[in-house]
């Protein structure tokens, strides 16, 4: 019999509500995910990936309203008390945020942050979590752990505070990991170094992870399968080598264009000509159209679905009901299926 997946997600919203403005963020996400598998959410600034995560765990604002289904390890998170909350993440669920000096607690000693995360959750003694503490820092390849222990954020590089962080998400022993563009901040060496790190970790640990990042480069160097977002939807979701072989949607093609690599030196960078929509004022129909070269009449009758095609693919363009029809597991499709 099939395992059940460790994240179910099935028609996810976001809204943000207070007393001006009810605005939704994420609308209709859905996606599974097993043991050990690597899932990337890729796309620009604001396209709703660090929402989308966050809400796995429910780490958003008061003022955030979840709609839909959210099940984590067999846990339904959005029907969970705050204090059921707090046993699933860490041991369940952890998260490596995007700067960790913002994230770190400034007044504590890395080793004292670790361990008393481990005191939180484990039957173990200060003394026991702090030589776990300790491993975690060799683990993430953190030179003179020892000394680093007792060591306070501000003491440490931006790298080694990033590798802190990696520590600390990985101090209970997390079936799922959450990475929200871990290397954001960090300088082009460092950037690959971590996330070696967080992939050799992943593999090493079994764990699933979910890696937030609008750098397709990374998506592919970390992901098995990619989920791209626009708008707060998903507009194509596969297979990381397939997608990049053959991207479904105009969205996706776009950002592949304008990636920068050692082929492309001496050329005029591609670009995706305007910018992503105002979620207070959506375009009718499809949210990307207003930058789609493909765009047609057909586009602005209504949302598109995301449409499932062949090799676990899906697109959320009505180009994709050529590859439909024709039985392709590709993505290259013609202007006349709008027609």
């Amino acid at each position: 019999m099939p395992r059940d997946p460790l994240v179910e997600v099935r028609d996810l919203s976001v809204r943000f509500v207070n007393r001006d403005i009810d605005l939704t963020v994420v609308d209709d996400v859905s996606f599974r995910l097993d043991a050990g598998e690597v899932l990337c959410f890729l796309g620009e600034s604001g396209s709703g990936k660090t929402v989308t995560m966050r809400a796995l765990l429910r780490l958003l604002p008061p003022h955030a309203r979840i709609g839909g289904s959210i099940r984590l390890a067999g846990h339904d998170v959005t029907a969970m008390s705050e204090r059921q909350l707090e046993a699933v993440r860490g041991p369940v669920g952890a998260m490596i945020f995007q700067e960790p000096m913002t994230a770190l607690d400034p007044v504590f000693t890395i080793g004292t942050q670790i361990a008393e995360t481990i005191v939180a959750h484990e039957a173990v003694s200060w003394a026991q979590a702090r030589a776990r503490a300790l491993e975690l820092l060799e683990m993430v390849q953190i030179p003179s752990a020892a000394r680093r222990l007792d060591a306070y954020p501000h003491e440490l590089s931006g790298g080694l505070r990033q590798r802190a962080m990696i520590a600390l998400a990985l101090s209970c022993k997390p079936a799922l990991l959450l990475a929200d563009e871990p290397t954001t901040a960090l300088d082009a060496t460092v950037q690959i170094q971590i996330l070696l790190l967080i992939r050799s970790l992943q593999k090493e640990l079994g764990m699933a992870t979910i890696f937030v990042t609008h750098d397709i480069g990374v998506a592919c160097e970390v992901a098995d399968r990619i989920a791209v977002m626009y708008a707060g939807r998903f507009v194509e979701t596969g297979p990381v080598a397939d997608i990049v072989a053959s991207p479904a949607h105009p969205y996706t093609a776009g950002l592949l264009r304008s990636t920068v690599s050692a082929s492309t030196r001496g050329e005029r960078l591609a670009s995706i000509p305007g910018g992503p929509p105002d979620l207070t004022d959506m375009p009718p129909g499809c949210a990307f159209g207003p930058r789609c070269v493909s765009h047609g009449a057909a586009c602005d009758a209504g949302v598109p679905p995301l449409i499932p095609f062949a090799g676990g693919r899906a697109s959320r363009c009505l180009l994709t009901k050529e590859v439909v029809h024709a039985g392709q597991g590709g993505g290259s499709v013609s202007r006349e299926a709008h027609m």
